[in-house]
């Protein structure tokens, strides 16, 4: 029972670290980091150009985050068959 009690809480941790929340959170950040540049003559704005180095290491570590996690979450589940397979045998 307590075994299935510590699954549903990291089944729920799980789910809000993967919630849109944190996301728009995240592009909230990156718009007040990085805020277009507006041309005084024209009155428009004028978007900051992209460097590919930095989205190519924010995607890798976006994979190994991702790796992390279910690496953790493979683990508990396993975790959870072998001692369920434990009591059960006993």
């Amino acid at each position: 029972m307590g075994s299935f009690i510590i699954v549903l809480c990291y089944l729920s941790c799980l789910n809000h670290e993967m919630s849109g929340e944190n996301l728009a959170t995240n592009l909230n950040t990156e718009t007040e980091k990085n805020p277009p540049i507006v041309n005084e003559k024209t009155k428009s704005k004028i978007s900051n150009r992209v460097d590919i180095n930095n989205l190519m290491s924010k995607v890798r570590e976006q994979e190994r985050k991702e790796r992390k996690e279910n690496l953790i979450f493979f683990s508990l589940i396993s975790s959870v068959i072998l001692i369920t397979g434990i009591i059960a045998s006993l």
